[in-house]
């Protein structure tokens, strides 16, 4: 019978389980290690005693090999379980001990089958004091509140225009009102700079851009290919941006847009975006021929991050 666990090979596999997945159980080990090898057995068991579609999944993840995902959850042990429960890491287990696992596992597993996970919150609606105009992800919050405004910087942007505190009102965007939304200056591009008061896990961005008669290229268009950066000290230069390798580069479609509340849901690869203290988002083009963008509103879903780093080592049932 094959192997109910899903071994992981890529970050993008991964970020994806957990969005898809309500509970998601993470066996960190190594070849190298003896202990790994000693409890595997114990994890495949509960694996096919409990494992179910889009419910409950037990992956294992090679630390050798998944460089980056061991040390974007500061995996310093070896085994280290980790527990996930839609999308956030609820239990940490480091060690083989197979009662600790076992129970871990067996609690968490008996609530998921107790309750259905529901479904998104609706778009369009508030989420705490903020007006978002896409569906929250399962799991994640709006976090917008804990951008740094007083650091908030823009370069190419329209002066008669809103500023870069107009991207975080708290309200839903007043189509009407020029003080409301940002418009790029002398040409298509738009530099953000994007602090925060605290790190975060970012798990996706929210872009809302009223629409305009693209057909006038007087007239700002909405942003179609974006460069983000993370963690950069100051605002880039456009030149500096150009050349510079983006933690992430989006181009935008039109199906991307809700028509209802003109917003596009940028998803990120969350384990790029899990020490996060500021951004740098880049407008590098618009669509259509327009020489102008616009940008009403941005909202930050994720959570509250933390950082942990140190030497991976194992760990046995008797340490």
């Amino acid at each position: 019978m094959a192997s109910k666990t899903v071994q992981i090979e890529s970050t993008t596999q991964f970020s994806n389980l957990l969005s898809s997945s309500a509970v998601v159980v993470a066996d960190f080990y190594a070849d190298w290690c003896g202990p790994c090898r000693q409890i595997a057995p114990v994890y495949e068991q509960l694996s096919e005693q409990l494992s179910r579609p889009n419910k409950i999944t037990f992956t294992k993840i090679n630390t050798d090999r998944q460089q980056e995902i061991s040390q974007a959850y500061g995996v310093r042990a070896m085994p280290t379980f980790m527990i996930f429960k839609n999308a956030r890491r609820i239990d940490s287990i480091e060690g083989a001990d197979p009662r600790r696992l076992s129970a871990a596992i067996k609690k968490v597993a008996e609530e998921a089958n107790k309750v259905d996970s529901g479904a998104d919150d609706a778009a369009g609606s508030s989420s705490g004091s903020h007006w978002i105009g896409a569906a929250l992800p399962r799991g994640y919050e709006d976090v917008t509140d804990q951008v740094d405004v007083l650091g908030l910087e823009l370069l190419n942007w329209e002066s008669s225009k809103g500023g870069a505190r107009a991207l975080f009102g708290t309200g839903k965007p007043k189509e009407k009102d020029d003080k409301d939304y940002v418009e790029s200056d002398t040409d298509e591009q738009l530099m953000m700079y994007i602090p925060f008061q605290s790190t975060l896990k970012v798990h996706s961005l929210h872009i809302t851009s009223a629409p305009t008669d693209i057909d006038d290229d007087e007239n700002p268009s909405r942003p179609k290919v974006l460069k983000i950066f993370t963690n950069k000290p100051q605002i880039l230069s456009f030149d500096d941006a150009d050349n510079m390798q983006a933690t992430q580069d989006v181009t935008l479609e039109e199906k991307d847009w809700d028509p209802k509340t003109n917003t596009a849901k940028i998803e990120l690869r969350f384990v790029k975006f899990q020490n996060v203290h500021s951004l740098v988002v880049f407008v590098a083009e618009s669509e259509g021929d327009n020489e102008k963008v616009r940008i009403d509103r941005v909202r930050v879903i994720g959570g509250t991050g933390e950082k942990r780093d140190g030497k991976i080592e194992k760990i046995s049932q008797d340490e």
